[in-house]
């Protein structure tokens, strides 16, 4: 399978991000990707660096004008695009939510971010709602997707659910980066410790990842911070979390390819899932053992 993915730098001109999203978008899918993945919240900033009630008027709904455009796109190119939306749900209702477009221009299934991260400079729990539609693949022509968000990828749990539920790809749309003040030895520790856990995933599942960061400077418009300088640094591993693709920091589109039939093997060397010991787990399901 094709896989193309698309590591951007925004601006606040929403339409214009979403131009050149979909200028790339045609160029991949030229190239013969069959699967396509943009970054997290891709159509404007990352706006969660503050708290404003304004903001919320950036949200929409789903479907919207976005799975209008992008399902346009997908059905005209024949290719399955996974978007990550900002969605209002209702009147102060709001997620973060990844939707998957199929090939023909409908909606083959959404994900709404399970895990909410609220640090200095990521104030998300301010704008999203935690998601209640559980860890379900998503079933499309190329293949069951496991989409997960972001912060999702720090727990093997949600990876896990995700492969028990016949997961073929597990999928990152992504925001994340450096602060300034950090020092660079920090700064890298962060940066391949994101790497390593998600790696993980594929070796503890048997399952490829594909991890599609933001780039480029962000500056918080309330100056309490220096800002975030999210660090790209996409990349797609196979089963054994060997490095299929990796990105620098900057602007990137590739096209990576993923062989979903190395699963079966690697499962058959490695039977992680047989050996499981699931009579011993129901502890898991605690905050803390104490």
């Amino acid at each position: 399978m094709g896989v193309g993915i698309i590591q951007q730098s925004n601006t606040a001109d929403i339409q214009h991000n979403t131009e050149r999203l979909q200028s790339k978008i045609r160029e991949l899918a030229a190239q013969g990707a069959e699967l396509i993945v943009l970054q997290e919240i891709h159509n404007g900033l990352y706006f969660c660096q503050t708290e404003h009630p304004d903001i919320f008027d950036q949200a929409e709904t789903i479907p919207g004008p976005s799975t209008e455009s992008f399902g346009q796109l997908a059905k005209e190119l024949g290719v399955v695009i996974v978007l990550s939306l900002f969605e209002k749900r209702a009147p102060g209702l709001y997620h973060n939510t990844a939707v998957v477009m199929e090939k023909d221009g409908t909606i083959a299934g959404k994900y709404r971010k399970m895990h909410i991260p609220d640090d200095p400079a990521y104030y998300e729990k301010f704008y999203f709602t935690p998601g209640d539609l559980g860890f379900h693949p998503i079933e499309t022509s190329v293949g069951k997707l496991g989409v997960l968000v972001c912060w999702d990828q720090w727990y093997p749990e949600a990876a896990r659910l995700m492969a028990l539920a016949g997961a073929e790809v597990l999928i990152y749309p992504t925001a994340i980066g450096y602060e300034s003040s950090d020092t660079d030895g920090e700064k890298n520790r962060q940066r391949e410790a994101w790497i390593t856990v998600q790696r993980g995933h594929a070796v503890a599942n048997g399952i490829p990842v594909i991890a599609v960061n933001r780039t480029g400077y962000e500056p918080d418009p309330s100056g309490q911070t220096n800002g975030i300088t999210f660090w790209g640094n996409s990349f797609v591993c196979g089963p054994q979390g060997e490095f299929l693709y990796q990105a620098p920091e900057g602007e990137t589109t590739q096209i990576i390819e993923i062989d979903k039939t190395r699963t079966e093997n690697v499962r058959r060397w490695w039977p992680f899932l047989r050996d499981r010991r699931i009579d011993e787990y129901g502890e898991l399901t605690r905050r803390y053992r104490d």
